[in-house]
């Protein structure tokens, strides 16, 4: 059940060590805006890397183009808190990470944004590591990989759902080869900063930018009406991957079984996987946002050269040669409802096959089965009475939404006024 009441961490909260990797400018708009939202806590935060981790287009340019609305306004925020970074700090630890998805291995290469992260977690200071992880997964899994010996270090809070459709090798590297990393998994739970809750008049996605956000500073502005994704200008509030900064702001983030404003979570059960030798039919089953591995022989006739490609809603996913005459194929359904499949292939015994597959929805009885070999690894909680229609986990943030917006709108006015 919910519960009524939400004590602060402290009255002088930590200051928590935090990296976040963002695919800002690659398949969502909003982290554009949750870029705005860690910027004006930045004060509070010791922000130590700002990594473009893309699906798709996102350059660490996008991230700077933030910093550069972030500076107009700093002559007002610095007379709130000398702790607010310089524009210049801000634009030191932006760094380019992994442009490709993973392949099979779940691992290709290191990059900037890879390396820093082990640089940050290697640094000599005993506060963890904060690792938001807004968009792939991919420099985390490479982090790790590089240097296993950061994996104490590091809490890594995992904004999943459509990323994890994104980074399905990338995620099933981690969870197989470093399962007692300390995760959240937040696949669903995240949906409640922007569905559900109080949305009556100013607390409404669409009127709270217009009256708490528009003419609030160069970020204000930029948020309300800057936005531009997909030839559409984005004016009402998501902030999808807010939660990852809000659950270090009010909370206990050492605690994700605590009610916190990035949620409530519980220990992680195995995490879903299946494998199928065979083309699947509505009849087979993946659980939601687990992962599926399809199996198909190449057959006789096969070119010296074999591609395939699994086509599935809007991904066209690689098929892996295994070496044993099979392509492999991994796919992470962000929801739970029949997909369609078609296999592309220059090889004649693939091309054009079809298959389906059911993603299932969560169990209230998957939250008692904890994972003993996941000791630190938390997801989303299956009860019924904290869903928000079929979104599993919603409301234990959606339920925080008046208080969250209220602090985000306070915060804003430091961007167009500064400290009396």
């Amino acid at each position: 059940m919910l519960l009524p009441a939400l004590l602060l961490a402290s009255t002088e909260p930590a200051r928590h060590r935090v990296i976040v990797s963002t695919d800002a400018g690659g398949t969502d708009f909003d982290d554009f805006q949750s870029l705005v939202h860690v910027l004006l806590y930045a004060d509070v935060l010791d922000l130590e890397g700002l990594i473009s981790s893309p699906h798709g287009g996102g350059r660490t340019s996008h991230i700077l183009s933030v910093i550069d609305r972030y500076a107009t306004d700093y002559p007002n925020l610095k007379t709130w808190s000398d702790r607010y970074p310089t524009p210049d700090a801000l634009r030191a630890i932006t760094k380019q990470g992994e442009t490709e998805i993973a392949p099979y291995a779940g691992v290709r290469r290191p990059t900037e944004g890879s390396a820093w992260i082990v640089e940050r977690a290697r640094r000599d200071d005993p506060r963890p590591l904060h690792v938001l992880v807004w968009g792939g997964i991919e420099d985390l899994a490479q982090a790790l990989h590089d240097a296993p010996d950061i994996l104490p270090k590091l809490r890594v809070y995992f904004i999943g759902g459509p990323n994890k459709k994104w980074s399905p090798d990338a995620y099933l590297y981690i969870a197989t080869h470093h399962p007692t990393l300390w995760m959240i998994e937040s696949n669903t739970t995240y949906y409640g900063w922007f569905v559900g809750g109080n949305q009556a008049g100013g607390w409404g996605n669409a009127e709270f930018v217009n009256r708490h956000v528009v003419g609030r500073g160069a970020l204000g502005d930029y948020f309300a009406r800057g936005i531009s994704f997909h030839e559409q200008t984005r004016t009402t509030v998501k902030m999808g991957d807010s939660p990852t900064v809000a659950w270090l702001l009010r909370g206990n983030p050492e605690l994700p079984f605590q009610p916190g404003w990035g949620g409530r979570y519980v220990r992680a059960w195995t995490r879903p996987y299946v494998r199928f030798d065979r083309l699947t039919t509505a009849a087979d089953r993946v659980e939601h946002c687990g992962i599926l591995e399809l199996v198909l022989p190449l057959g006789a006739g096969a070119p010296a050269a074999p591609e395939a490609r699994m086509e599935i809603e809007n991904q066209k996913l690689p098929g892996h040669l295994d070496g044993n005459g099979s392509v492999r194929f991994r796919f992470c359904p962000k929801e739970a409802r029949l997909y369609r499949y078609t296999i592309r292939s220059n090889v004649p015994a693939l091309d054009g096959l079809q298959g389906e597959i059911t993603s299932a929805p969560l169990t209230p009885d998957l939250a008692l089965r904890p994972d003993p070999a996941l000791p630190n690894w938390w997801t989303d909680d299956p009860s019924p009475d904290l869903r928000e229609g079929a979104i599993p986990g919603a409301r234990t943030i959606n339920q925080w939404r008046e208080d969250f917006l209220r602090d985000f709108a306070d915060r804003l006015e430091r961007c167009r006024t500064p400290k009396p």
